[in-house]
Order: structure tokens, then C-alpha cells, then sequence
């Protein structure tokens, strides 16, 4: 998913026992230390209560929306089936940091198991992957609803929506676990400091003491499809889209157009931001405050505007919630 290329190609530090426990006359690391917000004390309470914040209005706004549309039969429409399963994307994404990050946050050392370090990047990665791709797959939709009107409900049938988003789920789960496999076949000598709020993979494998080519062959290859090829097919899409707007004869028609694609614009263009900004770089020259940031964009407040601005620019989505929360009061 990232463009990783080069930084796995750096030679890691030369590896310094940590603990007593040996195999094979080599320490071996069991456990990680997540630096997290660590080199800022000062502001650990106040970036507490924000992700915390953060975090509840993420997994309020994803599952209003996943009842809202689950329970309004107005909304079973290609769009909003896509438009659900990002919301439950979302939810995994976030979910697989927040809780070890907040929790971090209020102690003086954040550790994590070397099992649940893999079980985070796993969940972590598969979420982010799935979500590049389904935004292609969201563009195409828009791209089906706007330059081919008559044709739509043929193009997007209710089968053709299905395989769809299983195979992204399946294929994003499948490029994951072969990612994860390989981390998991590094070995980890020490330091076991991760240079983040959570795992993500550069730093991992800058403290592994295993050769990384293969990793980083892998992840060529991964950032070639879900990060260039989905970016110029999303951008082809909305090519495509532009160009029909503007040969509309009226202006009702060209602004209905553009709002029934708005909103997906604007999450592309927000996810991919955080993205390259993170890691369309000179990869030799990581930094972990820049990542950090960018950490913060896509696992946090992505998953945090998503719902907002889909509720906030639909018409359709704000009269479903209307709707919806008598129904949760009784």
C-alpha cells in the first residue's frame, strides 16, 4: 500500500541484547516498546482527550451509518452498499490502534507483545488496502451512475456489487497475510524501540536483524498496484466524470451530477493526501514525526471525517438518520 521502496534496503542497527532470554545463543525480541508521543510529555493529557474524541465520533458516525443504511431499504443501492462496507473499514482501521495508542497515553511505557505487534499490522494494513481500493471501486460506480445513466442498474447489478467488495476484502486479506508472513519470518535481535503510536512497517523492519530484500521487493510490488494503479484509475474515472458533466446542456443537470459524486471526491483526495504526504518521499530519509502525522490523517481522522462528509453533503443519508434514531430510542 506504501510507498516503502528503498528504506528496507538500509542496513539495521547492529542488534543489542535485551533481555536474558536466549535461543540459539541470540536474544530474540519478545515484546516492543511503542515510543508513541513520548518526546512530547507536556501535551500527552491534551492529545489524549483530542484522540479520544476523535476516536468516539469515528466509531459513532461509521456504525450510524452502517445501521442507517442496514435499515433503510432507500439506501440498498450500489452507492451506499460501498459506502458500507468503507464505514465498516473504517471501524477496523481505527479500532486496530486506538485503544493500544489511548492507552499509552496514560502510562509511562507503552509495550506490546510481539504477537500483538503482528495482529496490529495485519488488521491495520488489510483495513488501509481495502479502503485505496474500494475507493476505486466507488469511483467506477460514479463513474457507471454518471457516464452511463441508462445502463446503470445493468453495469452494477446487486451480483456484480457483491464481488465486487468480496473481492476486495479477499484480496487485500490475501496480499496482507503475505506481507505479515514475511515480517513474521524476520528475526527481531534488539532494540525493540518502535519509532511510532503503533506498528507500522518501516520501523519494524529497521530493527530487524534478518535480511529485508524480499520485503521490500513485496512492497514494490504491492505500492505498484494499490498505490499508483488504483490512484491513476480513480483519476481516470473522474475524467471520464468531468467530461460528461460538461456536455450536460443544464445547469440542474450538471450540479445534480457533481453532487452525487462530491462526496466521494473529497474522501479520495483527503485519504490519498495523507498518504503521499507520508510516503511519496526520499525513502532513505524516514522521519518519525512526519509519519507519525501522516499516521494520525489516515488511521484517525479519516476515519473520523468519513462519516461526516457523507452525511453532512447526502440529503438521502441525513433523512435516514432522521429516521433512524426514534427507532433507537424506543
Amino acid at each position: 500500500m506504501k510507498l516503502w521502496a528503498e528504506i528496507h534496503l538500509i542496513t539495521p542497527p547492529n542488534p543489542q541484547p535485551l533481555s536474558p532470554k536466549t535461543m540459539s545463543n541470540q536474544t530474540l525480541v519478545t515484546e516492543f516498546i511503542l515510543q508513541g508521543f513520548s518526546e512530547h510529555p507536556e501535551y500527552q493529557v491534551l492529545l489524549f482527550s483530542c484522540f479520544l474524541s476523535l476516536y468516539s465520533v469515528a466509531l459513532t458516525g461509521n456504525v450510524l451509518i452502517i445501521l442507517a443504511i442496514t435499515f433503510n431499504p432507500g439506501l440498498h443501492t450500489p452507492m451506499y452498499f460501498f459506502l458500507f462496507n468503507l464505514a465498516t473499514m473504517d471501524i477496523i482501521c481505527t479500532s486496530s490502534i486506538m485503544p493500544k495508542a489511548l492507552a499509552g497515553l496514560v502510562s509511562e511505557e507503552s509495550s506490546i507483545s510481539y504477537g500483538g505487534c503482528m495482529a496490529q499490522l495485519y488488521f491495520l494494513t488489510w483495513a488501509a488496502s481495502s479502503e485505496l481500493l474500494l475507493l476505486t471501486v466507488m469511483a467506477y460506480d460514479r463513474y457507471a451512475a454518471i457516464c452511463h445513466p441508462l445502463h446503470y442498474s445493468t453495469r452494477m447489478s446487486r451480483t456484480f456489487c457483491s464481488m465486487l467488495a468480496a473481492g476486495v476484502w479477499v484480496l487485500c486479506a490475501f496480499n496482507t497475510a503475505i506481507h505479515t508472513g514475511l515480517m513474521l519470518r524476520l528475526d527481531f535481535c534488539g532494540p525493540n524501540v518502535i519509532t511510532h503510536f503503533f506498528c507500522e512497517v518501516p520501523p519494524l523492519l529497521l530493527l530487524s536483524c534478518s535480511s529485508t530484500y524480499v520485503n521490500s521487493v513485496m512492497i514494490v510490488l504491492a505500492d505498484a498496484f494499490y498505490g499508483i494503479l488504483n490512484f491513476l484509475l480513480t483519476v481516470l474515472s473522474y475524467g471520464f466524470i468531468i467530461s460528461s458533466i460538461r456536455k450536460m446542456l443544464t445547469v440542474e443537470g450538471k450540479q445534480k451530477a457533481f453532487s452525487t459524486c462530491s462526496s466521494h471526491l473529497t474522501v479520495v483526495c483527503m485519504y490519498y493526501t495523507a498518504v503521499f504526504y507520508a510516503y511519496i518521499s526520499p525513502v532513505s530519509s524516514y522521519n518519525a514525526e512526519k509519519s507519525k502525522l501522516a499516521g494520525v490523517l489516515y488511521t484517525i481522522l479519516s476515519p473520523t471525517l468519513n462519516p461526516l462528509i457523507y452525511t453532512l453533503r447526502n440529503k438521502e443519508v441525513k433523512a435516514a438518520l432522521r429516521k433512524f434514531f426514534p427507532f433507537c430510542r424506543n
